[in-house]
């Protein structure tokens, strides 16, 4: 596994001195971030932060919307070929699920993952041919987590989330991103009842 399979960046680093591919323009109302779609895919919607409004201006945004077998098919290529980039919140740790979206942020990170990776390449093609049964026929919402390599990221890499002890161990959230198929077919009874969604966890390991 390579070292640069995962990538983790403070924000503000991030917008201070962008990756190669990317540009930051410093707006009055925030920053506006350019990046090469060739090279890259940005899946982080619009948020704040201390410069104000941050929007990734290529960006498919967090849920990724598809209507046709070649949409589909396209994105699947990206995803398999390019550095995919995210927006996640590490938080404290001390609170349940109900409240997760109250809970202080600590820090906010872009993380990015290399598609072209063979062990990542190799869990989406996995993933999403296990959770996609028949696209071209069925609609389905597929949730692709990291988690896991961000927890294992987070113990070895604690002092740069917060620089006070913490009596448990700081926990995620937005540590996914989505796709969603709308297939035009007049009886999907498995999306109209909830049946079509389904889940699959990327390691590094």
């Amino acid at each position: 596994m390579s070292p640069s399979s995962m990538r983790v960046t403070e924000v503000e680093k991030f917008l201070r001195n962008p990756p190669a591919g990317f540009s930051v323009e410093v707006l009055c109302s925030g920053c506006r971030v350019h990046s090469d779609p060739e090279s890259s895919l940005v899946l982080i919607d619009a948020f704040d932060s201390c410069r104000g409004k941050i929007v990734f201006q290529e960006s498919l945004g967090r849920k990724v919307k598809m209507h046709n077998l070649w949409e589909y098919t396209s994105m699947r290529k990206k995803l398999l070929s390019r550095r995919i980039y995210l927006l996640m919140s590490a938080c404290e740790g001390n609170f349940s699920e109900t409240d997760k979206n109250e809970a202080r942020v600590l820090k906010q990170f872009v993380v990015s993952i290399d598609g072209n990776d063979p062990f990542i390449k190799w869990q989406m093609e996995r993933g999403l041919d296990w959770t996609i049964s028949s696209v071209a026929g069925e609609s389905y919402s597929v949730e692709i987590d990291l988690t896991e390599p961000l927890e294992s990221w987070a113990a070895k890499n604690l002092h740069t989330i917060t620089d006070r002890p913490m009596e448990v161990k700081p926990v995620w959230r937005d540590f996914s991103f989505t796709l969603k198929y709308y297939s035009d077919a007049l009886f999907d009874f498995p999306h109209w009842f909830g049946f079509s969604k389904r889940k699959f966890n990327l390691r590094l390991t």
